[in-house]
């Protein structure tokens, strides 16, 4: 039986000054509750309600062994991962729709 895909995430604020990485099965839906401001913490605090990155695995515990690296690199590694799929920092998330 296959798994269903798992993504990692990363969201930031207007002026693209806040990352949030983030991990989900539901990219659609964790993103569209991001930008409503359904989620507490983070990212309603910060208003990080752009998608600027993500990556598609085939299972949720590859998604988290991700997003745990990612979460442990520094903010130039990030930016850099970033650059390569979206060097114009633009919202994805009509893209994925």
């Amino acid at each position: 039986m296959k798994e269903k895909n798992a993504y990692v995430y990363i969201m930031t604020n207007k002026r693209n000054t806040v990352l949030y990485i983030g991990v989900t099965n539901n990219l659609i839906k964790r993103v569209y509750e991001h930008k409503k401001g359904f989620v507490d913490g983070f990212t309603k605090r910060y208003r990080c309600h752009k998608l600027i990155y993500y990556e598609i695995f085939d299972s949720i515990e590859e998604a988290i062994r991700k997003e745990k690296y990612l979460k442990g690199k520094k903010r130039d590694y990030k930016i850099n991962l970033i650059n390569k799929m979206n060097p114009e920092w633009n919202d994805l998330f009509n893209m994925i729709i």
